[in-house]
């Protein structure tokens, strides 16, 4: 990490909703905030990385109160500056461990931010303060990518998911320790910057054990947000794991 910031320092910060700016469309927001919605019911919700608001913006507008955690105060900014953002309570910290006041109906972490976590231990540590923060009956829920290991052939650390004129994308793994890092390069007038954030690839089964050791069940797992069948073709998962009511 380069600053108190974590990952996304200043310099990530002021392109962020550019550089993502296909998740900010309406079609990849609504359904996410439909169904948080739906599960907050009547009760508060806490967003655990809440960088600029794509999702906690619109939900508190929805008429479910959102209290965010992120680390980063270059991301937040953005999220104060925009219209409504002084109606989303944040507190700056890691939210592996960040503690904030009060019960929730909902924890939600979206955006393979669970990834960022970039250790078993923070990750598991996250289920634990998610749970922790929960009132029974409450959910705490994931979006997150299914690692991509088929496309990687034997001898092989590198995939490329995006390749243009303007520069290219391309994620690194390490199978060993599921260390992996998504690494991008844009080209501006003849010249190429490179900018790498690392992660922690984690597999479904391994996040219902982090939820188990926390207390939590699973409920349900779709394959996105408009609750299609999680399968062996699902590039992702939303999944929902509940705190037991008794």
């Amino acid at each position: 990490m380069s600053d108190d910031d974590g990952y996304f320092g200043e310099n990530i910060a002021a392109g962020y909703d550019d550089s993502a700016a296909d998740m900010f469309r309406a079609e990849m927001v609504d359904p996410a905030v439909d169904l948080l919605a739906g599960l907050a019911g009547d009760g508060p919700a806490l967003e655990l990385g809440v960088g600029t608001g794509r999702i906690a913006l619109p939900l508190t507008a929805r008429g479910v109160p959102v209290h965010g955690i992120d680390m980063s105060r270059a991301m937040v900014e953005r999220l104060r500056a925009k219209p409504g953002g002084d109606a989303v309570g944040v507190t700056i910290g890691d939210f592996s461990t960040t503690r904030v006041p009060g019960e929730f109906a909902l924890a939600y972490l979206v955006f393979n931010t669970i990834g960022n976590l970039t250790t078993q231990d923070a990750q598991v540590d996250c289920f634990a303060n998610a749970a922790a923060h929960l009132r029974p009956g409450g959910c705490f829920v994931i979006e997150v990518v299914v690692p991509d290991l088929r496309r990687l052939p034997p001898g092989q650390t590198a995939v490329p998911f995006r390749i243009s004129d303007k520069g290219w994308a391309f994620d690194t793994y390490d199978v060993a320790t599921q260390a992996m890092s998504s690494n991008y390069v844009t080209i501006t007038d003849g010249r190429a910057e490179h900018w790498s954030i690392p992660f922690r690839y984690v597999w479904p089964a391994e996040l219902d054990l982090m939820a188990r050791l926390a207390g939590l069940r699973l409920r349900d797992r779709w394959g996105d947000w408009t609750r299609e069948p999680f399968t062996a073709e699902s590039g992702k998962h939303v999944s929902v794991w509940e705190k037991p009511a008794g």
